[in-house]
C-alpha cells in the first residue's frame, strides 16, 4: 500500500495531478496495488467562456475524482495565480499608462475646433437672449402705449359727453327759466306754484338744472381742469352756473315775498343753493329787498 499512501499525500501539488496509471496487482501475495487516477488541473479556458456560470460550472465538476476540499484548493490556487498575473500586468504597463497622455498627438486641432464651436454657440445664445430681452422691452412699451391710447380714448369720450351735456344745459337755460315747465315739473310743484301765486321757475326744474350742472362740473374735474379743452369750456360752465343762480335768486325773492305761504318752496330753493355750494349767494339774496 506504499504507492496508495504516496498518491493520497496532501503535500503533492494539485497542479501536477494527472490520470497516470501505476502498475499494481490486487493479489494478496505482496504485488503492487491498483493505480488510482488523479484529476488534472482545471483548464483556464473554462473560465473564459462568454456564458460562464459559476453554479453551472461547479455542478459539472461532480464527476471529478476529487474531494470538495481539494476542489476548493484548486480554485484558490487558480484565483491566486490570476491575481498575480493581473498585478504583473498592471506593473508592466503602469509607466505606459501614465505616459499615455503625453504620447497622444494630433488632437489639438480637434480640441480647438470644439472650443471655437462652443464659443460660437455661447455667442449665439447670448445674442438670442439679448433679442428676447429687447423684444420683451418692446412688448412692455407697446402695452404701455396701449394703456395710454385707451386712456386718451376714454378722455376723448368724456370730453364729447361733457360738450353734449353743456350744450343740452345751455339749450334748456336759453329757452327761459320763467314759468313752470310741464315736462320737468310734477303736479305737486304746479299746485305749489299756483297756491303761492309765484310766477318764477319751479323748484323741481331748478333742481334738475342744478343736478345737471353738478354732473358736468364733476366730469370736468375727472378730465382735468388743467387741460386746454376744460380751460376753453370754463367760460361756458360759469355762464350756466350764473344763469341757474339768477333763476334761483328770482325764485327765492318770489317765495320770500309771499310770506308764510312760500316757506315750503323757500326751503327747497335753499337746498338747491346748498347743492351748488352757493350759500353766500343765498344769504345775499335773502338780505336784499
Amino acid at each position: 500500500m506504499a504507492h496508495l499512501s504516496a498518491a493520497l499525500s496532501p503535500t503533492r501539488p494539485l497542479s501536477s495531478r494527472s490520470f497516470a496509471l501505476v502498475s499494481s496487482s490486487s493479489s494478496s501475495d505482496g504485488e503492487d496495488d491498483v493505480p488510482l487516477p488523479f484529476p488534472t488541473a482545471l483548464p483556464r479556458s473554462d473560465f473564459l467562456a462568454p456564458d460562464f456560470d459559476p453554479a453551472e460550472y461547479l455542478s459539472s465538476l461532480a464527476n471529478r475524482h476529487q474531494t470538495l476540499e481539494d476542489l476548493r484548493s484548486d480554485l484558490r490556487e487558480r484565483s491566486a495565480a490570476i491575481s498575480t498575473e493581473l498585478l504583473e500586468l498592471v506593473n508592466s504597463n503602469y509607466t505606459s499608462f501614465l505616459s499615455l497622455g503625453d504620447e497622444l498627438k494630433g488632437g489639438e486641432e480637434k480640441v480647438e475646433d470644439v472650443r471655437v464651436a462652443l464659443l460660437g454657440f455661447r455667442r449665439a445664445v447670448e445674442e438670442i437672449k439679448g433679442r428676447v430681452k429687447e423684444r420683451g422691452s418692446g412688448v412692455s412699451g407697446l402695452n404701455q402705449d396701449l394703456v395710454d391710447v385707451r386712456g386718451e380714448i376714454e378722455t376723448g369720450r368724456k370730453m364729447l359727453e361733457l360738450d353734449e351735456r353743456i350744450s343740452a344745459l345751455e339749450g334748456r337755460l336759453a329757452i327761459g327759466s320763467t314759468g313752470p315747465d310741464s315736462d320737468d315739473s310734477d303736479e305737486d310743484e304746479k299746485d305749489e306754484d299756483e297756491l303761492d301765486g309765484a310766477v318764477g321757475s319751479s323748484s323741481a326744474k331748478l333742481t334738475q338744472l342744478a343736478n345737471e350742472y353738478v354732473i358736468i362740473d364733476e366730469l370736468a374735474d375727472d378730465i382735468g381742469r388743467e387741460t386746454s379743452f376744460i380751460r376753453k369750456t370754463e367760460e361756458r360752465l360759469t355762464r350756466c352756473r350764473n344763469t341757474i343762480l339768477l333763476d334761483l335768486g328770482a325764485a327765492l325773492k318770489e317765495a320770500k315775498r309771499v310770506g308764510v305761504r312760500g316757506q315750503t318752496k323757500l326751503l327747497k330753493l335753499m337746498s338747491i343753493y346748498s347743492l351748488l355750494d352757493a350759500h353766500a349767494d343765498a344769504v345775499k339774496t335773502l338780505k336784499s329787498n
